[in-house]
């Protein structure tokens, strides 16, 4: 009998990816969610890849009744957590919102995940949280909570929140995964990085302006204290992302009470590395003009996953370039995303 996973946001970038991997190791994943940030042709090309149509909930994780519904018609055993507003500059102009999405999300799940009795949680948390960093590559049990904008501090809260769920329940195996900042896509091209509008993230924004979508790239920043005066981030191929949450199960079918990893790759590429990376890897121009500082930005941000390869094993095996490849193949073969 295949496990079955409840995956919140399913349909999302990061969530879609992680689906295709819950269905090559043998889960059964159960998707909800309620197409703020994502499009249901996802599910389309889930089914495209795996030759598998996962059973899908076109719903609010906010809304306590309807989560009932899903976990009284299934039988969940763990629950994956992406379900979230993520841009940092919205955050800052519309912290309301992030505030009572994020977090209102996640105290509603965690009510009906009492009320069925499902003890094991990953969260998809993020770099963010630790704030400006003291020193780079960060690990995990460096201090988190001064972070720097709404987004990082409602990730902040709720592994707070989740840190005292489990503490009052030792049966409970909650992992929170520390995402840095994941790029690429699935090597077939089917799914992607779809941001609805102007791009918020550096990849999709490039991939566009390959394509010609858009004119030209703003670098916020180019007077950082860093190699080249732009920020340095530590990106990590989508594909290597999702297998981090399977590994993450399995350590959580051990009952480990609470685990908390690094997701990176270890190395640290500033904007205008990642740039260049794309020019090499798909042989294309990518004009771009240097802008002011953005709010909330950190100038580096780079981790050590040495914890997550020791305790389960993950180790990231694509480079910059493969998600250069993968970003490009994606925008090509979906010029308008996933319509």
């Amino acid at each position: 009998m295949k496990k079955k996973i409840l995956v919140t946001g399913g349909l999302g970038y990061i969530g879609s990816h992680c689906v295709i991997s819950l269905l090559e190791n043998d889960y059964e994943p159960i998707i909800i969610d309620n197409l703020s940030n994502s499009k249901i042709e996802a599910l389309n090309r889930i089914e495209l890849i795996s030759h598998h149509r996962p059973k899908t909930y076109i719903e609010d994780v906010r809304d306590e009744e309807k989560l009932e519904k899903i976990f009284s018609e299934n039988d969940i055993f763990a629950v994956i957590h992406f379900a979230g507003l993520k841009a940092v500059g919205e955050s800052v102009e519309k912290p309301l919102m992030y505030y009572d999405n994020n977090l209102v999300s996640t105290l509603s799940l965690l009510k009906v995940m009492k009320n069925h009795n499902v003890k094991n949680l990953i969260f998809s948390s993020s770099a963010t949280v630790y704030g400006t960093p003291k020193h780079v590559p960060i690990v995990e049990d460096d201090p988190v909570g001064e972070t720097t904008n709404p987004y990082g501090t409602t990730k902040a809260f709720i592994e707070r929140i989740l840190i005292d769920v489990q503490k009052a329940d030792k049966d409970m195996n909650i992992a929170l995964l520390r995402y840095f900042n994941p790029i690429g896509a699935h090597p077939s091209g089917l799914i992607g990085e779809d941001p609805k509008g102007i791009p918020n993230n550096l990849m999709p924004y490039i991939s566009q302006v390959a394509i010609g979508k858009l004119k030209q790239l703003s670098v916020f920043g180019n007077d950082y204290d860093t190699r080249d005066g732009t920020c340095i981030r530590d990106y990590i191929h989508v594909v290597d992302l999702a297998l981090g949450h399977v590994l993450t199960i399995k350590k959580l079918e051990q009952n480990p009470g609470l685990v908390i990893y690094n997701l990176g790759t270890g190395v640290g590429t500033s904007v205008l590395e990642l740039v260049n990376a794309f020019k090499e890897a798909n042989n294309v121009d990518i004009p771009y003009v240097i802008a002011p500082r953005r709010a909330g930005d950190v100038s580096q941000c780079f981790a050590s996953s040495d914890k997550a390869f020791n305790e389960i094993g993950f180790k990231a095996k694509y480079n910059i370039y493969d998600a250069c490849r993968d970003s490009w193949n994606w925008q090509k073969k979906n010029p308008n995303g996933l319509n």
